[in-house]
């Protein structure tokens, strides 16, 4: 994989935001819904998801910056010892149980508890992982599989509504027990890339929907996207830019039960390229019409 800073256009010391903002310009540059059996345009999309994958994550990046993974984010598990264990003051308790999870190594563990450790039973331990998620998998629920350090692959389950840093728990996932004890959870912290055109608030989803001029002035029905789908929107006649409406029961599901909504934010748009008879008609009506937009301000 190529470099993922190059990738997305950004130089090594690039803020967090602006790396966000690089992401969220090609992504919509490059979308398969807005380049419909583009296979360029796709690979590019998830070259470009998978770069932000890295980069958008701050301890990710740091690893790559200093060389401990490398562009796809693989990298040599690093194996504990009881003697570094032991040094960090960890030696006991729950803290101790932890570290089991690390090094795992049965002959050690039956020489710290000594001869008797074979009679020992042990829970394993707990197993952190970060999960990257499109927007629309956790909004709608998803069943991707997760790359475990040995090359295995588990299915996790995204209950739809899944928030932004939360801790999924996948029960008996974890390290193995000592001696028969029950194996430890995987704790799966999920990250939510960014949505070219959504935006999430609570549990109601927020668009911004660009309309033509004639769409804003006589109104009509507008085909328009949710995140279940597209609708058909009926924009209200002389519709400005800035006004909001509502598409119930098509936001996020809650846990309690129910939906949130959408909201549309309108945003009239003048064509591409100035039209002379456009502008021919509108300086024959605003001599006939004229109206001040500014009057609530008094300037």
């Amino acid at each position: 994989m190529t470099d993922p800073y190059e990738i997305l256009g950004v130089a090594k010391n690039a803020s967090a935001d602006d790396i966000q903002k690089a992401y969220r310009r090609l992504a919509k540059k490059h979308h398969p819904d807005l380049n419909p059996g583009d296979k360029s345009a796709e690979e590019k999309f998830k070259d470009v998801t998978a770069a932000y994958d890295l980069l958008g994550d701050a301890e990710k990046r740091g690893r790559y910056d200093r060389g401990e993974i490398d562009a796809s984010g693989a990298e040599k598990p690093q194996r504990r010892y009881y003697r570094d264990f032991a040094e960090s003051g960890q030696a006991g308790g729950r803290g101790f149980e932890q570290g089991y999870a690390d090094f795992g190594d049965e002959d050690i563990l039956s020489e710290i508890f000594g001869r008797r450790g074979a009679n020992v039973k042990m829970r394993g331990g707990d197993v952190r992982y970060h999960l990257a998620v499109d927007f629309l998998s956790a909004v709608n629920g998803a069943k991707p599989q997760l790359s475990l350090p040995d090359g295995s692959e588990i299915t996790v389950t995204i209950p739809a509504g899944t928030r932004d840093g939360q801790t999924l728990r996948l029960k008996g996932k974890g390290r193995p027990g000592y001696n028969g004890g029950e194996p430890g959870d995987a704790l799966i912290e999920i990250e939510v890339r960014p949505h070219p055109f959504f935006t999430r608030e609570d549990d109601n989803i927020r668009i911004e929907l660009p309309i033509s001029l004639a769409e804003a002035v006589l109104g009509g029905k507008v085909k328009t996207p949710t995140p279940s789908g597209d609708v058909l929107l009926n924009i209200p006649k002389g519709a400005n830019s800035g006004t909001v409406l509502r598409l119930k029961g098509k936001g996020v599901a809650k846990a309690g039960g129910g939906q949130g909504d959408q909201y549309v934010t309108l945003k009239v748009m003048l064509p591409e390229k100035p039209d002379p008879e456009l502008e021919e008609f509108i300086a024959r009506w605003s001599k006939a019409k004229a109206y001040d937009p500014r009057r609530a301000m008094e300037v």
